[in-house]
């Protein structure tokens, strides 16, 4: 009886310290945040996916062949993903807002209202220019490429996206210079547009959604969370009012979301519900990702898609977009359950996801014109132009080489994006990184001789 009972003891003590070594395992998990660097790098490689759909497989953006018609594997919900890329813009903006809320909302909770502050003027600042930078030289980079006619095999194919994103040389270089600075300052005006690096739309609107998140913590950084939390959800629903005045209705929904989970991350809610995560966080994965898959155009054609139109005009605000508004709650949906699971969270954390996320903004910026010149070449330099008819008017085009090109070159491709990107994150990134701290320094008055006027003594 007493070693029956002496048994049993030492196997609660096991399976105590089996539990505490799991409670041990969620708390480090949901402490982490590099999850977010891991979501945002397979975010980036989603985009690029996008457009390699708009430029080869333009079929897959409609939910199925015709009304109520069969549908083929990679035009149903999930399987879809690689085309949908305004859902995963979207979960940029969430992450900008998730990210740059991190550090201020956890001062705040901590009481240090002053470091809280200090942040986020220091924060705002470096966001101008850790995105205009890097932006600016890979326009620049795509300027030369255009002015050397780098982009005419794209140009003159019939890959969708290709055609339509490749520039025209200027008629000379001093017309050239004029484009390159119209280009980037257009980069940055209200409806931007860059015709040297089309992605580049979203980059006014991220500045945008930072300055919304610095500007709605600044307001809010002395409530308590709980008010701090209703009044960001406040913003939240007010944003779908407002946000169409400013460009994209989209923007402020996201970054007050991204505030929202950074107010969750630190509340005591993931860690209590961390056992039964499982049980919630999964299907909410699976909806979301649905959600994300909602199509573009022909909404009406697929049952799935067509339920979801039918919601949408029952329940979504006025100024939202059709073809974004079930993507962008999908987005919303997507993040709220990874900051649940720490299971979510740790798969993310995996450091090939977390490479990704290392070079996901030297990927957003180059995929594009490494696609319009060495893909371009590498697809089309064994092809004849032929005569192709586009909506009744007829043009001379390279035309899509067969799948098993396909199969060789894209290998090949993806090996050389990826390799310039990581170069360029190692090696051209940390350059942006010093022009950002000398400028701080400079413009804070951290080094000596900073003051314009001199200062008086008394």
């Amino acid at each position: 009886m007493s070693a029956a009972v002496s048994l049993l003891s030492t196997y609660a003590e096991k399976a105590n310290l089996k539990a505490s070594l799991d409670e041990n395992g969620y708390k480090r998990a949901l402490q982490d945040t590099s999850w977010a660097d891991g979501l945002r790098g397979i975010a980036a490689v989603f985009v690029m996916f996008s457009h390699l759909v708009l430029a080869f497989a333009r079929w897959i953006i409609i939910p199925c062949y015709g009304k109520d018609e069969s549908a083929s594997l990679m035009q149903r919900p999930i399987f879809r993903l690689v085309g949908q890329g305004a859902a995963w813009v979207a979960v940029f903006f969430i992450l900008s807002g998730f990210v740059n809320s991190l550090k201020p909302v956890k001062l705040a909770r901590a009481g240090s209202t002053e470091p809280a502050l200090a942040n986020l003027a220091v924060s705002s600042f470096r966001r101008s220019f850790r995105l205009v930078l890097p932006a600016t030289a890979a326009t620049i980079l795509s300027w030369f490429i255009t002015q050397l006619g780098g982009y005419e095999t794209a140009k003159n194919s019939d890959a969708y996206w290709l055609y339509t994103t490749s520039p025209q040389p200027s008629s000379s270089w001093v017309s050239a210079v004029d484009d390159l600075l119209h280009a980037i300052r257009t980069t940055w005006t209200y409806n931007p547009d860059n015709p040297y690096d089309q992605p580049q739309w979203a980059l006014l609107y991220l500045l945008q959604g930072s300055m919304f998140v610095f500007t709605a913590l600044l307001a809010t950084i002395n409530l308590t969370p709980r008010w701090r939390v209703l009044t960001i959800i406040s913003l939240y629903f007010w944003s779908w009012n407002w946000g169409i005045k400013l460009g994209d209705p989209m923007v402020g929904a996201n970054v007050f979301t991204g505030i929202i989970l950074a107010e969750l991350n630190h509340s005591e809610y993931p860690l209590r519900l961390a056992r039964s995560s499982p049980l919630f966080a999964l299907p909410l994965l699976v909806v979301a990702l649905v959600l994300m898959s909602f199509p573009s155009q022909n909404e009406d054609w697929a049952p799935w898609s067509d339920k979801l139109l039918q919601w949408y005009w029952k329940i979504a605000p006025a100024n939202a977009e059709l073809s974004r508004f079930w993507p962008t709650i999908g987005a919303q949906v997507l993040t709220f359950s990874i900051v649940m699971s720490p299971h979510l969270r740790r798969a993310l954390s995996h450091r090939w996801c977390l490479w990704l996320g290392k070079i996901s903004f030297p990927l957003y910026l180059l995929h594009g014109s490494f696609m319009r010149t060495i893909l371009a070449w590498l697809l089309f330099s064994r092809q004849q132009m032929t005569e192709i008819e586009e909506e009744g008017n007829k043009h001379m085009r390279y035309p899509l080489p067969g799948i098993p090109t396909f199969m060789v070159v894209m290998p090949i491709f993806f090996v050389i994006l990826f390799t310039a990107t990581h170069y360029w994150a190692i090696k051209i990134e940390p350059h942006f990184g010093i022009i950002t701290k000398t400028a701080e320094d400079i413009m804070f008055g951290k080094s000596e001789g900073s003051s314009t006027l001199p200062l008086r003594k008394d």
